[in-house]
């Protein structure tokens, strides 16, 4: 009977440090996406995320844990099945009533058509008088977005910080709506992130500067978004698909290329073999860097995104400048 008060007062005690209010069950596709959800979430909870560590979303197959988690889920957020093949059937059918973020859809989402070849001379970001009204779509209306096809559009969105940032607002929004207890910390995250993301875009544009009048080519065709963002130039990739290998006459071109446009550098990308490079570059004058579009070796949460641009800018702007 002594024992009843000690644990009565125990379990108060413990009850008073429970959360008054668990946030919604949230899935994330990739990991840059999950780090802006994460940095709208932080204080409150924490999204699932799928594609972890150096996996690539062209290639994964979903896990037992992952589609236990799109059953919870309340909100997914992702690119779309250009980059997320394998998530569009396990959307419908494991979270059919989970609220989807499909990142290629929201209003005011920049996207830039598809380079149609590996080669990208036609697509030069250096020519002050080239239009790009033509080249770059704007989503305007929620309910005209899926009145395009999305084939035509290249998905590496996020590699945008103005993309990153309707992300981030549709993202607090939504969270909002279906958690209004933590409205206001999400509200204070996404302030606080949008911040952050317009420093990330002025000191990376001046970091990058010196070395605008430069070329490189990247192991696939993943860059156009940060090529703009920042004012840097791509001279080609090796493949536009990186599910296909290249071919010996490929790599032949490539190296044609190179020597051609005198590109400074050539990017390998740790999701993908890294000696293909090593063969397109054998003999030639030219650097050779890694740049990783998903943060593979970067700690998941609300730094990896800004750390991932980061670390983009240090490689071209250490590779070219060298």
């Amino acid at each position: 009977m002594r024992l009843l008060p000690l644990l009565s007062a125990g379990f108060i005690a413990v009850s008073l440090t429970m959360p008054a209010h668990a946030a919604p069950n949230v899935v994330a596709s990739i990991k840059p996406l999950h780090s802006l959800v994460s940095a709208v979430m932080q204080g409150v909870g924490e999204p699932h995320l799928i594609v972890k560590g150096g996996a690539s979303p062209h290639t994964f197959s979903l896990r037992p844990s992952d589609a236990e988690a799109l059953s919870d889920a309340e909100l997914v957020v992702w690119v779309g099945p250009e980059i997320e093949n394998f998530l569009e059937d396990a959307i419908a059918n494991l979270a059919p009533d989970a609220e989807v973020i499909e990142a290629s859809e929201l209003a005011g989402m920049t996207l830039l058509p598809l380079r149609e070849d590996a080669d990208f001379e036609a697509h030069d970001h250096g020519d002050e008088d080239h239009d790009h009204d033509e080249e770059v779509h704007v989503q305007e209306q929620d309910e005209d977005a899926h009145e395009h096809d999305h084939g035509e559009f290249d998905m590496h969105l996020w590699l945008d910080p103005a993309n990153a940032a309707v992300i981030v607002e549709h993202v607090e929004e939504e969270l909002a709506e279906h958690d209004p207890e933590n409205a206001a910390a999400y509200a204070a995250n996404a302030e606080a992130t949008l911040a952050r993301l317009e420093t990330l875009q002025s000191d990376i544009s001046a970091q990058l500067a010196p070395v605008a009048d430069k070329t490189f080519v990247s192991f696939h065709d993943a860059y156009q978004y940060f090529e703009q963002s920042f004012g840097v130039t791509a001279a080609g990739a090796i493949t536009l698909n990186p599910e296909s290998q290249p071919g010996a006459r490929r790599i032949g071109e490539v190296r044609d290329t190179i020597e051609r446009l005198g590109a400074a550098c050539v990017f390998a990308e740790p999701q993908f073999e890294p000696s293909l490079v090593a063969v397109v570059t054998e003999g030639l004058d030219v650097g050779t860097g890694t740049l990783d579009p998903l943060g593979a070796d970067l700690s998941d949460g609300p730094e990896l995104y800004f750390g991932l641009l980061q670390r983009m800018a240090d490689s071209v702007e250490g590779c070219l400048g060298g």
